[in-house]
C-alpha cells in the first residue's frame, strides 16, 4: 500500500491522507485515513493538531476514534478539547444514552499526567449527567486525587 502512494512510512501517508481528507471535508477519507493512522502503528506530535481540529469538527462521525487517539498522546495540549468532548454530542450520537464519547474523553483526561488534567476532571465531578460524574470520579480516584 506504502508503493502505491509512493510513501516508505505509514505514520507519514497517514498524515498526508489524514490533511487531505480535512481540508476536502471528507467524512469518508478522514476514516481511511484514521484507519492507515492504527495500521501504521503511528503517533507523534504530528497528529496532534489536525487531531484536536477533527475532535471539534461536525463534519464526520469518528469523534470516539479520534479523542481515543487524542488519549493515547497523552499531551496537556489535549485538555481543553478532551474537555469539549465530553460535553458534546454530535447529532448521530444523539441515541446513545451512555454517553461512548465523553467516557472516552474521560478515561483520555485520567491518562494526562497535568494539573489541568485534575482540574477538568473535579469539573466534571459535578456534572448533572451521572454517568459524566461518575467517570469523572473513576479517574479521579484511579489517579489517587480525590
Amino acid at each position: 500500500m506504502l508503493a502505491h502512494f509512493g510513501e516508505s512510512d505509514g505514520g507519514v501517508l497517514a498524515l498526508r491522507l489524514l490533511r487531505d481528507a480535512m481540508e476536502r471535508r471528507d467524512a469518508d477519507d478522514v476514516e481511511m485515513a484514521l484507519i492507515v493512522h492504527a495500521a501504521a502503528g503511528a503517533s507523534g506530535e504530528e497528529f496532534l493538531e489536525p487531531l484536536i481540529e477533527l475532535s471539534r469538527a461536525d463534519w464526520h462521525t469518528r469523534h470516539e476514534d479520534v479523542v481515543s487517539m487524542l488519549g493515547k498522546l497523552r499531551s496537556p495540549r489535549t485538555v481543553p478539547a478532551l474537555r469539549e468532548a465530553t460535553r458534546r454530542v454530535p447529532e448521530y450520537l444523539d441515541w446513545d444514552e451512555n454517553r461512548a464519547l465523553a467516557v472516552k474523553a474521560i478515561r483520555a483526561l485520567g491518562a494526562i499526567p497535568c494539573p489541568e488534567t485534575q482540574e477538568a476532571l473535579e469539573g466534571l465531578r459535578n456534572d448533572e449527567n451521572a454517568i459524566i460524574r461518575e467517570n469523572a470520579v473513576k479517574q479521579l480516584a484511579r489517579r489517587g486525587e480525590l
